[in-house]
């Protein structure tokens, strides 16, 4: 019983079927530069999320990033987020010359607090990106109200969120465009990679020449692009893991039903609800501790020393990094919710092949 269970474990295809998914490259030799896997896979996507246009990715960041620069806001515009994510949402803001302006996170679902949102909103706004937090999806009607009517744009970072779908519609559907992360960590991957999903057609072609140089033929370069292509191998454990998805996920919710049987009820430990019109995908399971008997540090450290890796995720909010300190709203006191939280949550191990004795032992570990 001595074995690590880390918070997360990469779900991937077996061996052959990964070997006969590649076999053709070794025929083709075409390893990146869009071939045809890549082609393959981006199609199989827009078929799975119902979206019009995926524009494939080395990692979500990238994604993230170009897809904000697509925009061409004006440097030094103000763009509403949440410091209740990873750093690379703050980061991909950040990059681009734009200035972040942090708005609190909601008690329920720990995204965006739509009902501040408004009153962060200055003649400089010209974005939000809001972020969908453990497959728990934000407010998309008021935030979709509030930018019609400020005329702003929204870009959702949907790392969380592949395969979610709200009142039947996928998440990838929400806001101007919406980013997917295939890290190897997520829910569904690529190795690493990521995905940018939208409807606008104008935005195809910026965004192809952003992360290929600008090229755009043999001899034609028409922007200063960059380099952020998805590669073959890439694909090919994309067009695989998507074969398996459905059923990654009922694997996921069995860990998930078990976790919320063992654990609901107890004082001091808070579980988040589920969303009303919401299908989630069982990415993450993050626990608050208030008020038990034990902090969420004591009980991180009391797993770890049977070694099982939780993880204090999101902490620190991004708030709060050093290098954002100069930044109008930094500072995690100017968003306490947020900040509550942060002290406080825990996710718990989550993956498909965990099995339901290992999130007992788990559970029994915190509850001793």
């Amino acid at each position: 019983m001595n074995y690590q269970i880390n918070v997360t474990r990469s779900s991937m295809p077996t061996y052959e079927e990964y070997c006969e998914e590649i076999k053709e490259l070794w025929d083709s030799h075409w390893l990146t530069n869009m071939g045809t896997k890549h082609k393959q896979f981006q199609a199989e996507l827009e078929r799975y999320l119902d979206v019009k246009h995926v524009t494939l990715y080395t990692n979500g960041h990238l994604a993230l990033e170009n897809v904000i620069a697509a925009m061409n806001f004006p440097k030094g515009s103000e763009v509403i987020t949440t410091p209740f994510t990873f750093a690379s949402t703050t980061h991909a803001i950040v990059r681009n010359g734009l200035v972040p302006i942090f708005c609190d996170i909601n008690e329920y679902d720990y995204t965006i607090d739509a009902d501040k949102i408004e009153s962060l909103i200055t003649e400089n706004t010209v974005a939000v990106v809001p972020v969908h937090v453990y497959g728990n999806i934000c407010n998309i009607e008021k935030i979709r109200n509030i930018a019609d009517k400020h005329g702003l744009k929204v870009i959702y970072d949907a790392a969380h969120a592949f395969g979610v779908t709200y009142n039947g519609i996928s998440a990838a559907n929400f806001g101007d465009a919406s980013m997917f992360s295939f890290h190897a960590t997520k829910v569904f991957n690529t190795i690493e990679g990521g995905a940018v999903c939208f409807s606008d057609d104008g935005m195809v072609q910026v965004l192809n020449d952003m992360k290929n140089f600008g090229i755009r033929g043999p001899e034609s370069c028409a922007y200063v692009g960059g380099n952020a292509k998805m590669s073959e191998f890439q694909a090919a454990m994309g067009i695989c893991n998507l074969r398996h998805i459905n059923t990654e996920f009922e694997k996921r919710k069995a860990a998930a039903e078990r976790y919320e049987h063992m654990l609901s009820g107890i004082k001091g430990i808070k579980l988040c609800k589920a969303q009303a019109g919401v299908k989630p995908n069982y990415a993450y399971f993050p626990v608050v501790f208030d008020g038990y008997k034990y902090t969420r540090d004591e009980v991180y450290d009391k797993l770890k020393k049977e070694n099982i890796i939780a993880r204090k995720y999101f902490y620190p909010l991004t708030n709060s990094f050093e290098c954002y300190k100069s930044f109008p709203t930094a500072g995690e006191n100017k968003t306490p919710t947020a900040k509550y939280i942060a002290d406080r949550v825990l996710t718990l191990p989550m993956y498909a092949d965990l099995s339901i004795d290992d999130v007992d032992r788990i559970c029994y570990i915190i509850l001793s």
